[in-house]
């Protein structure tokens, strides 16, 4: 009779634990007003949960381990908080600094780097438990007391990490091959204001964008010991006449082929760059204040939303002919958007019409929503794999 009841027991038991799966296909949706993430996945396109306790996730940005088992969610609280995505909770959470700027996941995936405005620099932990590794402060910004704020923290290969630093005008490259002695490289004097930066899938171009001044600054991963140089120096906000409602994030970029195509700041353009020579080689006018210009994953379309009053708009461009093909309205307050990463899905997040949205790239339908509270960013899991995301 036990045996019978234990048996029953472990039955139900069993029945009553969620179904072993695998974790290729899940991903997050960072519900900013909450600070609480949603748990999805792209095979049924549905939402397994919800994890709250984020904190302040105004301006939160994922990576993930290469098991791609876990989220790790940088808040602008200094909050770094590690999700265990099959496990729907919270794994571990520390509050690192005063005010973080996003961060990056090494090569191995071993170490977890966050950038910081307070205080200045970056710091350095282990994925597994968050305990320090390294503390690497920022340069002290001129007649003052403080360091410079960082932004634009990029992983790349050799257990780098590269990072500009806003207030004085540098890029670091901070190597963690040895974790217990970083060895970082400084480049000074590369423009006025660094606000954010991007690294090319390949890994080679780290790429800053300048706030202070028009252009861009350059580093050559392969050849180092070329320096910094300048690229596309009539880009940016320095001459623009039109007011800037929203500065692109750099990683708003896309590369395509040998073409990036690229959110022009404070003007109603993507603007086409031959990747070869980083010379500008066209400008396709579109609806608004691009945003994010996001690639599908073969490279054929290229789709952009936009800053306000324009960002309940979303636009599809042919990267072959460089035409708009379609002009799309999902709903008000389009903030973000993600590609599956074979790109059969396009994630959308409507924070005004508090959903998702999930979209057949081809045939440019709407095939799902789902509800969400002030969606912002959508990260998919596949990103563990991709350099520099």
């Amino acid at each position: 009779m036990m045996r019978t009841l234990l048996i029953c027991v472990l039955i139900l038991t069993g029945c009553a634990q969620p179904p072993l799966r695998g974790t290729g296909d899940l991903g997050v949706v960072i519900e900013r007003a909450s600070g609480s993430l949603q748990i999805v996945e792209s095979t049924g396109r549905s939402s397994l949960g919800r994890v709250e306790g984020l904190g302040d996730l105004s301006h939160a940005s994922v990576v993930f381990s290469r098991d791609q088992r876990y989220a790790y969610v940088f808040g602008r609280d200094g909050g770094l908080t590690k999700v265990d995505l099959l496990g729907r909770r919270i794994d571990r959470r520390i509050v690192q600094g005063g005010n973080s700027i996003g961060g990056a996941i090494s090569q191995d995936g071993t170490l977890i780097a966050v950038g910081n405005y307070e205080p200045g620099g970056i710091k350095v932990f282990d994925a597994r438990t968050l305990a320090t590794v390294a503390d690497i402060p920022a340069s002290v910004v001129p007649g003052t007391d403080r360091r410079s704020r960082v932004v634009g923290v990029a992983d790349a290969p050799g257990q780098q990490f590269l990072y500009s630093l806003f207030d004085t005008g540098e890029i670091w490259v901070a190597d963690l091959s040895q974790p217990n002695m970083p060895a970082v490289t400084r480049y000074t004097g590369i423009g006025n204001q660094p606000y954010d930066a991007l690294l090319t899938p390949d890994g080679r171009y780290y790429v800053a964008g300048l706030f202070g001044e028009n252009g861009m600054a350059q580093l050559d991963l392969w050849h180092p010991e070329r320096g910094v140089r300048r690229i596309l120096q009539h880009y940016g906000r320095g001459e623009q006449k039109l007011p800037v409602y929203k500065m692109p994030h750099l990683e708003g970029w896309t590369v395509a082929g040998n073409q990036a195509f690229v959110p022009a700041v404070g003007r109603h353009q993507v603007l086409v760059v031959d990747t070869g020579n980083w010379q500008q080689t066209g400008a396709i006018q579109v609806a608004g204040q691009p945003v994010f210009v996001m690639a599908r994953p073969d490279g054929r379309q290229v789709w952009v939303n936009f800053a306000y009053p324009d960002n309940h708009k979303v636009q599809v461009i042919d990267t072959e002919s460089q035409r708009v093909m379609a002009t799309l309205e999902p709903g008000p307050a389009v903030l973000h958007m993600e590609f599956t990463s074979r790109g059969d899905q396009l994630w959308i997040s409507v924070r005004d019409g508090e959903e998702v949205q999930i979209w057949d790239p081809y045939r440019l339908e709407r095939v799902g929503r789902l509800p969400a509270a002030s969606p912002s960013g959508i990260f998919f899991s596949s990103r563990a794999h991709a350099t520099g995301l």
